[in-house]
């Protein structure tokens, strides 16, 4: 008998409908928490008033996510705001290979 590696399927057993919506708000949110980590780790390199505007920012971006997760154009609303996110804390530098020396 030959034994194949299998992916698992997002389809459950029992036949209900994934959650897509659900699936892309938990893949969100783990990006801003990741941003929020990085941001406690640099608080020595801004101001209180910096550090506060933007931890109120995430947020209010986190209490929001799966409002923003069900739109239309949910991909890019999202991804434009992790960038802008991505200015303050530098999480894509910490990631991005092609940024290795």
């Amino acid at each position: 008998m030959i034994l194949r590696n299998r992916v698992p399927s997002l389809t459950p057993v029992s036949g209900s409908a994934v959650d897509r919506p659900a699936i892309i708000t938990n893949f969100y949110r783990e990006e801003f928490i990741k941003h929020q980590e990085l941001l406690y780790e640099q608080r020595e390199y801004f101001s209180e008033r910096a550090i506060t505007e933007v931890e109120a920012a995430l947020n209010r971006t986190l209490a929001q996510l799966e409002q923003l997760c069900r739109g239309d154009d949910a991909d890019r609303v999202v991804s434009d705001l992790l960038r802008k996110f991505d200015v303050v804390t530098g999480l894509s530098a910490w990631s991005d290979p092609r940024s290795s020396h």
